[in-house]
């Protein structure tokens, strides 16, 4: 197949990039580069150009006769998104629909969205399924859910396939360390304390040890991204039979509270791991774990990266390996 990435040069888009070119499919990755890197798209074509340019869209459809397009292409800072909201609405939801409009021009009838565990809030239940009420508390997440929203009208009125995959805490980097997981403004658990580790950030901090867990801190499920990538891409040939609009979670299945964290990254560096306890940040659920039986049994993905010293060796590998 031809494919479009649309963000393929970030973190979970370069994985994506990478398994589809490793796979025999032609991928060109179209990315403006304003969080992502050229330098982790080792595959395929790259094609600068953002999602809101209407012209730049057109001109990259233009380019093949793309069979779907997967989209990455978001910004995605919780914390940024309620001081710059109306960004976030026209990153996320207007450039999805330059996008989508664009692919109807085009006559590409099918496209897999990068969605977010942020579309269900601050969830009343410790383990998520897609039954869950959809209630965003913060303009990111109701950006992830307007686009949803648009794909599922866009199935009834157009006959746009498309297939939602709700993330919940992306983890680790390539086997071979190639790529991984680099933000100018990291807010994930994982990187935030192995670049702490390696003094190319500040001191880690721990936001609440006393809610109601095993330990006082939080619990969160932290999937591997080369498990999000082969997700994507059984979606995509669940596309071949299945019309409609469909969304997925996608979580290891099992949740490791922050201390659990620290305690692994201790196991694999060899060091102990400082930080400081820190005020409970506002909206942060205890715990937060996805049920991933629908793609199990509708996509036959499961997680195949399930030990967490696993995980976060790989992210150190990578980590170990840029010069910070």
């Amino acid at each position: 197949m031809e494919i479009l990435v649309c963000g393929g040069a970030g973190y979970i888009g370069s994985h994506m990039v990478r398994l589809l070119a490793e796979q025999g499919h032609v991928v060109v990755t179209f990315d403006n580069l304003s969080t992502g890197h050229a330098e982790a798209v080792q595959w395929g074509e790259v094609v600068v150009g953002d999602v809101l340019d209407a012209a730049a869209v057109d001109a990259v459809l233009s380019r093949r006769n793309f069979d779907a397009v997967l989209h990455f292409a978001a910004r995605s800072l919780v914390g940024e998104s309620v001081s710059l909201p109306y960004d976030y609405y026209r990153s996320n939801v207007a450039g999805s629909l330059m996008l989508v409009s664009a692919m109807q021009r085009h006559g590409v009838e099918k496209l897999i969205f990068s969605s977010s565990a942020a579309v269900f809030g601050s969830s009343a239940v410790p383990i998520v399924d897609e039954n869950q009420p959809l209630l965003p508390i913060n303009p990111y997440g109701r950006s992830k859910l307007m686009v949803e929203q648009m794909l599922a009208d866009a199935a009834e009125a157009y006959g746009l396939r498309s297939v939602c995959l709700r993330y919940f805490n992306a983890a680790g980097a390539s086997r071979d360390a190639r790529i991984g997981e680099s933000h100018a403004c990291e807010t994930h658990l994982i990187p935030n304390v192995l670049r702490s580790m390696l003094g190319a950030a500040a001191p880690l901090q721990v936001f609440g040890d006393d809610y109601a867990t095993p330990d006082g801190t939080c619990i969160r499920d932290y999937v591997h991204v080369e498990d999000l990538a082969d997700a994507h891409l059984r979606a995509l040939h669940f596309l071949e039979q299945a019309p409609g609009a469909h969304a997925f979670n996608l979580g290891n299945g099992q949740g490791f509270s922050v201390r659990q964290v620290i305690d692994a990254a201790s196991r694999v560096v060899g060091r102990p791991v400082p930080y400081q306890v820190a005020p409970r940040r506002s909206g942060d659920p205890e715990i937060l774990v996805a049920s991933s039986r629908k793609a199990r049994e509708v996509l036959g993905w499961d997680a195949r990266w399930t030990e967490l010293d696993g995980i976060i060796e790989s992210a150190w590998r990578w980590h170990r390996a840029q010069p910070w």
